[in-house]
C-alpha cells in the first residue's frame, strides 16, 4: 500500500481542520504587514515632510509610490504564483517587506524614501494578491469566507499597532523606527512562510495530483471530502484545456464577465475612501479641531474600532452572507461620510460637541467598511474566478485595487484643498449609497457554495449575481 493510499484509508479526528486553520492563519499574516505599511506612513508623515522639506505633492508621492509598487507587484505575482506557487510567492513577499521596511528606515532622502517605499509596494502587492487566494484554495468551503476573512483582520491588525506606535513614537519625531520597526514581523513571517503547505489545487493545476491528495488529506476533515474535492478539481481542469490565464480571457465570454466583477469589486472598494481616510487620519482629525497629538491618538481610536469590526465579517461572512454584509456596510459608510460631511461643511468649531460627534461619525464608516467591503471584496475576488483562470483573474482585481490606491494616495491632499474636507466627504458618502444599487444587482451571494460550483454556473452563462446560490 502506497503511503497515499494508507493516508486514504486511516480516518481523520482533527477538529476544525486543525492544519487548515494554521495554514490560513500563518498565510494571513501577509494581511499584518500590508496593514503595518498603510498604517505607520500617515503618523510618519508630517515628520518626514518638515525633515525633507517635502510639499504636499512630494508627500502624495511619498505615499503613493508604495501603491506603484503594489500595481507592480500584483502583476508579477501572477507569474510567481502560477510556476513557483503560491507559498514560494508568500515568502518572496516576506523577504521584500523586511528588505523595504530597512530601506524605508535609513532612507536618506525623499526621492531615496519614495524608491524604499516601491520595494515596499512590490511586497505589498505580492502578499494582497497571493495571500487571499492561497487561503481560498486551502479552506472548505464551510468556513472559506470567516479564513479568507482573517486576512483582513491581520490588516486591521497591522493598521492598529501602526497607529499606537506611531502616537508614541511621535512625542520623539521617531519616523525612521516608526518605518523600520515593520520588519521585525516580517522577518517572522519570512521564517513562518516556509512551514506553509503548497495549495492542492496549485499541485493539480500543475499535474501533480499525489502531492496534492496529501495535502487535501492534511487539511480536510474527512475521506469523503477529499475525495469530493479532488473529482471537482479534476472536472475543471479537463474544461478547455488548451485556455489558460489571457488566452482563456480573449475567448472565454464568461470568464471575463467573472474578470471584470474582479475588477470592478477592487475599484468599489478603494471608492469607498477608506484608504484616504487611514493614510491621511491625523490630517482629517486636525481638520475635525483636534490638535496635532489629539489626531494621533484619535486616528489610533480609528485603527482599533477598525480591528474590532473586521471580527463582524468573521463571525457573519459564511452564516449572515457576502451581499447582505457588503450591503448594510455601504449604507453605514454612506450615513458616516454624510454625517461627516455635515459637520465639516457647516464648521466643527461651532461647538465644543461637534469634535467629538464628527469623530462618532467617521467611527461609523469605519465600522461599516471593516464589517463588509474590507474583508468581502477580497473574499469574492478570490471566489468568483475559474480555477485555470483564477491567477490572472485575481491578478487583474489586484491591479486595480492598488492603481485606484495609487491615484488616490496622490490625488487626496490636493483634492482636500481643492473641494474643502466637506465637500471631499459629500463625494465619498453619495458613492458609498450608490455601491448599495450595485451590489444588489451584480455581486453573487457565495456563502456555502464550493468553488468549482460557481465556476460550472459561470461558465453555463448564469447572470453574475446568481452563480453563488
Amino acid at each position: 500500500m502506497s503511503d497515499i493510499d494508507q493516508a486514504a484509508a486511516e480516518p481523520s479526528h482533527r477538529p476544525l481542520a486543525g492544519r487548515m486553520l494554521f495554514a490560513a492563519l500563518l498565510a494571513s499574516i501577509a494581511g499584518l504587514m500590508f496593514g503595518l505599511d498603510i498604517g505607520v506612513i500617515s503618523g510618519a508623515r508630517q515628520f518626514i515632510a518638515h525633515e525633507f522639506n517635502a510639499s504636499n505633492t512630494e508627500q502624495g508621492l511619498i505615499v503613493s509610490f508604495m501603491m506603484f509598487g503594489a500595481m507592480a507587484g500584483a502583476l508579477g505575482a501572477n507569474p510567481i504564483s502560477l510556476h513557483l506557487g503560491r507559498r514560494m510567492a508568500l515568502i518572496i513577499s516576506a523577504f521584500l517587506f523586511v528588505l523595504g521596511s530597512l530601506l524605508c528606515a535609513f532612507a536618506p532622502s525623499a526621492i531615496f524614501l519614495m524608491v524604499a517605499r516601491a520595494v515596499l509596494g512590490l511586497a505589498v502587492g505580492v502578499a494582497s494578491f497571493v495571500a487571499p487566494l492561497y487561503i481560498s484554495e486551502v479552506a472548505d468551503e464551510r468556513r472559506r469566507g470567516g479564513l479568507i476573512s482573517t486576512y483582513q483582520l491581520m490588516v486591521t491588525i497591522g493598521i492598529l499597532l501602526a497607529f499606537v506606535s506611531d502616537a508614541i513614537l511621535a512625542y520623539w519625531g521617531a519616523w525612521r523606527l516608526m518605518l523600520g520597526i515593520v520588519a521585525i514581523p516580517g522577518i517572522l513571517f519570512f521564517i513562518g512562510a516556509f512551514f506553509l503547505p503548497d495549495s492542492p489545487r496549485w499541485l493539480m493545476l500543475r499535474g501533480r495530483e499525489k502531492e496534492a491528495l496529501a495535502v487535501l488529506h492534511d487539511l480536510r476533515e474527512s475521506q469523503s471530502e477529499v475525495a469530493r474535492e479532488v473529482e471537482d478539481i479534476k472536472e475543471q481542469l479537463e474544461i478547455k484545456k488548451s485556455q489558460r490565464g489571457f488566452g482563456m480571457f480573449l475567448q472565454d465570454g464568461n470568464f471575463r464577465r467573472a474578470v471584470f466583477l474582479g475588477i470592478v469589486l477592487q475599484l468599489v472598494q478603494q471608492l469607498t475612501g477608506i484608504n484616504a481616510v487611514m493614510y491621511f487620519a491625523p490630517t482629517i482629525f486636525e481638520s475635525s479641531g483636534f490638535g496635532q497629538d489629539g489626531a494621533l491618538w484619535s486616528t489610533a481610536i480609528v485603527g482599533l474600532v477598525n480591528c474590532l469590526a473586521t471580527f463582524i465579517a468573521i463571525g457573519y461572512a459564511d452564516n449572515f452572507g457576502r451581499r447582505r454584509l457588503l450591503t448594510v456596510g455601504f449604507f453605514a459608510m454612506a450615513l458616516g461620510m454624510g454625517g461627516l460631511a455635515v459637520l465639516l461643511t457647516i464648521g466643527v468649531d461651532t461647538s465644543p460637541i461637534l469634535p467629538y460627534l464628527s469623530v462618532g461619525f467617521l467611527l461609523l464608516f469605519i465600522v461599516g467598511f471593516a464589517s463588509s467591503a474590507g474583508p468581502m471584496i477580497w473574499v469574492l475576488c478570490s471566489e468568483i474566478q475559474p480555477l485555470k483562470g483564477r491567477d490572472f483573474g485575481v491578478t487583474c482585481s489586484t491591479f486595480s485595487n492598488w492603481s485606484t490606491n495609487f491615484v488616490i494616495g496622490l490625488t487626496f491632499l490636493p483634492l482636500l484643498s481643492m473641494l474643502g474636507a466637506g465637500n471631499t466627504m459629500w463625494l465619498f458618502a453619495a458613492l458609498n449609497a450608490a455601491f448599495i444599487i450595485f451590489t444588489q444587482s451584480f455581486v453573487p451571494e457565495t456563502k456555502d457554495v464550493s468553488l468549482e460550483s460557481i465556476e460550472s454556473k459561470l461558465r453555463r452563462g448564469i447572470r453574475l449575481r446568481d452563480i453563488g446560490q
